[in-house]
């Protein structure tokens, strides 16, 4: 009997270790389907999630006219400087996801990131706050336009996504900050004198008489302004910032479109009619060499004087007064004849009635008359070497004596400028 217990015993422990081993195992297949199962559903997850960013980005390629800009592209075959189009990935990748460290500067259509291309190639990707739907067929045409825009003195445009919910733009990457940094900012280590101010004026006169004549349609920049002004490795002037910029037909001599640009820098007869001519690009460009100067913001914000620069400007010259307003800098270095020259130049750009004022190209031959007359003695050596025309591929981390000397009368120095009259 006492086998028999034990041999029931025996088969009790079998059974319990049977049915111990058989949990264990059924455990262990749950386990193992419940990972599958997890793993399968994060597969398909990923899929869908894949499949629906491909066709979100297929979505805006074709919201943001990509299609539009392929077929310019293509349409173009003879062109050699063609805008790129970059894939959302690269751009991304590029600006380390949009990394707030990356960010350049921030403004009122966008922000702007710096970014590294695969090749090593330093850029700006420009990040727009919204887009116009209804403007979309005119920004792929000045996308085309200004990626074939081949001046020095333009930053430029290398191409642009339109797979994101508003479209980005890359440009070349501009190293030593803004214009209105250097004028309004002093900096020790860089001076900046006379000479180095009207090479600068001189460089944007000539980009922008290039954008109004010598491109294959004319474009107005609509927004020029110091803080536009981008300066390169050597100090050299490069005219930025094209987000309003227009181009039109060559027998079109406005464009009629709501007011945009900058207060203290806005032509007023724009502001009255709504009508933007190439001489509103004038009169802006008339602002900003008066801020080179008088060494003054556009819009002061002093009470004891007018708010606008301009206004200033127009009546100091109209009363005889400039030297109250020249900065004390550019008295001390230039020579009366050259700053009473560009002063002339810079009243003429501001005249209220657009007819009166003279063209760009006319402007820059101004400015050029003027600068062969700058003792050399008084140039930096960070301006333009002589003969050096080549093109640079470097938006931008920075926050961007009168000389008496025996010469020939102003008006043989001078025989282009214009009348005061």
């Amino acid at each position: 009997m006492l086998s028999a217990i034990q041999g029931c015993t025996n088969c009790t422990d079998v059974y319990y270790k049977s049915k111990q081993s058989r949990t264990i195992s059924l455990s262990v297949f749950l386990s193992i389907g419940v990972l599958l199962l997890l793993f399968g559903s994060y597969l398909l997850y990923k899929t869908f999630k894949k499949r629906r960013e491909k066709r979100q980005k297929q979505m805006f390629f074709k919201r943001n006219g990509g299609l539009l800009l392929q077929q310019q592209l293509s349409s173009n075959e003879g062109i050699i400087n063609k805008a790129k189009l970059f894939t959302a990935k690269e751009l991304e990748k590029a600006t380390d996801h949009f990394n707030e460290n990356h960010i350049l500067g921030r403004g009122g259509q966008g922000t702007v990131y710096k970014g590294m291309l695969p090749d090593g190639k330093i850029v700006a990707v420009k990040k727009s706050k919204l887009v116009d739907e209804n403007q979309l067929d005119q920004f792929i045409k000045e996308v085309v336009i200004l990626s074939q825009i081949n001046h020095r003195n333009v930053v430029k445009l290398l191409g642009c996504c339109l797979e994101t919910e508003v479209p980005l733009l890359v440009y070349e990457f501009i190293i030593n900050g803004t214009l209105y940094s250097l004028i309004h900012n002093e900096n020790k280590e860089f001076p900046f004198p006379w000479s180095t101010r009207l090479r600068i004026a001189t460089e944007v006169a000539g980009a922008l008489a290039y954008l109004h004549s010598a491109t294959s349609v004319p474009i107005y920049h609509r927004d020029i302004k110091s803080s536009n002004i981008l300066l390169d490795e050597k100090y050299c002037a490069k005219v930025s910032d094209f987000g309003t910029s227009r181009s039109i037909a060559i027998d079109q001599t406005h464009l009629t479109t709501g007011v945009q640009g900058t207060f203290g820098y806005l032509d007023p007869e724009y502001f009255q009619s709504s009508q933007y001519t190439e001489k509103s690009d004038v009169y802006s460009f008339g602002v900003v060499l008066a801020e080179l100067l008088t060494g003054k913001k556009a819009i002061s914000t002093a009470t004891n004087e007018d708010r606008s620069l301009a206004t200033n400007f127009l009546l100091a010259t109209d009363s005889n007064r400039l030297d109250t307003v020249i900065h004390t800098k550019i008295l001390q270095e230039g020579r009366k004849e050259d700053i009473m020259a560009a002063a002339n130049i810079a009243y003429r750009c501001l005249n209220l009635n657009g007819k009166k004022r003279p063209t760009m190209k006319e402007v820059t031959t101004a400015l050029e008359a003027i600068r062969p007359q700058v003792p050399s003695a008084a140039l930096t050596n960070v301006q333009l070497d002589k003969g050096d025309t080549a093109e640079r591929s470097v938006i931008s981390e920075v926050n961007y004596t009168w000389t008496n000397t025996d010469s020939t009368s102003s008006d043989d120095i001078h025989p282009l400028l214009f009348e005061t009259s």
